[in-house]
C-alpha cells in the first residue's frame, strides 16, 4: 500500500509546530493536534520548495531563544 505522503497528486498543505518547525499535511485531513496551518497549499513539490524558501533556520524555537537569551548576557 502506497502512503499518502509518496504520492504527487495529492494537495498538501504546510503546516508548523510551536518549535516552528515545518512539515507537510494532506488537505483533505485535519491537522493533527500540535500542528497549525502556515498559510501554503498545493502539490507536494510546491509545498516542500515553499519549506525550503522559508524554513533558514532549522534551529527549534526554543534553542534559538535559549541562545538569544545566552548572547544578551
Amino acid at each position: 500500500m502506497t502512503s499518502v505522503f509518496d504520492r504527487d497528486d495529492i494537495v498538501f498543505q504546510v503546516v508548523l509546530n510551536h518549535e516552528e518547525q515545518y512539515s507537510i499535511w494532506p488537505e483533505y485531513k485535519a491537522i493533527p493536534a500540535g500542528w497549525r496551518a502556515a498559510g501554503k497549499s498545493g502539490l507536494k513539490q510546491e509545498c516542500l520548495a515553499y519549506i525550503d524558501e522559508v524554513w533558514t533556520d532549522m534551529r527549534p524555537l526554543s534553542l534559538r531563544q535559549k541562545m538569544a537569551a545566552a548572547a544578551a548576557q
